[in-house]
This record gives structure tokens, C-alpha cells and sequence, in this order.
């Protein structure tokens, strides 16, 4: 869905390639996606071995993403940090307060609720720097790489706050 809503927000203001977005989206989550099931379906020992190690290495990972992003626009960062900074925020907690509102207005129960949230609220923010360096600029990398790491600040935030509040 992503080229289409970019392609049908943008494409009168930029070139916008939805069919590259598609093959950038396919090699970067989809072939990852289908080889990691693959290896844990076929090396269930070394994957359990390995189980423990993989949230640091994701982490590296986005970590290393936005340090490009952010090196790519350093400049402007220090310009435009501010607003961009804002921005997050407030796209994060809207993103946040309406996953759980929806829940609510769905009747969800209150785990369910929670849950919606944090899919609502933490959105692929190295998905959304990759696309948007490879297919515009650095600089429109940036609100995603200042995301990435606020992201991880509010949702570990958000979940202590929860933790506290345990659900009957």
C-alpha cells in the first residue's frame, strides 16, 4: 500500500516510482520475511541458539540506518530539527492514542486495545528511511530516522507506564 499512498499523495509534487518502491519493499521486508521463516522451519537448533542475539542485531541494524540517514543530512538536521522532532512526537502519540481509541470504539477488550496501539504507534521506520533515500533525497529520510530512535523512547516509555497498570 505504501507506493500507491505515496504515488497518490506525492506524484504531483515529486517523480514518485511506485513500481521501484514495490521491488525495494519486496527485497527489503518480503525476501527477508520468506528466507527467515524458511530458516526457522529448517534450522529449528540454530535459531534457537541464535534467538537471543537477534534483537540486538536488529537493533544494529536500525541503528545503522538512521547513522546514514542522519549523516546524509546533518546540515539540515541541525535547521530543521526542531519542527522534524515535533512532528515525530506528535505523529507517534496521535499514532499511539488512536490505535488504542479504535480499539475502543471497536470493543476490543483492554489487551487487545494495548496491542492495536503499539501497531498503530511504532510504524517501520527503516522501511520508511530506506524508501525514501533510495527513492528522493536524505533529507526526506530524516523525520524517519529521527523516528526510529524516538519510536524506541516512547514505546519503552508507553510500555512501563502499561507494565504498571496491569490488565484483570
Amino acid at each position: 500500500m505504501k507506493p500507491w499512498a505515496v504515488n497518490s499523495a506525492a506524484s504531483s509534487f515529486l517523480n514518485v516510482d511506485a513500481g521501484g518502491m514495490v521491488l525495494d519493499i519486496v527485497k527489503t521486508v518480503l525476501i527477508p520475511v520468506i528466507l527467515g521463516l524458511a530458516v526457522r522451519l529448517f534450522l529449528k537448533k540454530a535459531v534457537a541458539a541464535a534467538l537471543p542475539a537477534l534483537p540486538w542485531i536488529s537493533a544494529v541494524v536500525i541503528a545503522a540506518i538512521v547513522a546514514i540517514v542522519v549523516a546524509g543530512s546533518a546540515t539540515k538536521l541541525a535547521a530543521a530539527g526542531g519542527i522534524v522532532f515535533v512532528a515525530v512526537v506528535l505523529h507517534n502519540g496521535f499514532g499511539l492514542g488512536l490505535g488504542y481509541l479504535a480499539g475502543k470504539l471497536g470493543r476490543l477488550d483492554r489487551k487487545a486495545r494495548r496491542a492495536l496501539a503499539f501497531e498503530v504507534g511504532m510504524q517501520n521506520s527503516g522501511l520508511a528511511a530506506t524508501l525514501a533515500a533510495a527513492h528522493f533525497s536524505p533529507l526526506a529520510a530524516l523525520p524517519s530516522a529521527v523516528f526510529s530512535v524516538w519510536h524506541n523512547v516512547s514505546g519503552a516509555i508507553v510500555a512501563a507506564w502499561l507494565a504498571r497498570r496491569p490488565v484483570r
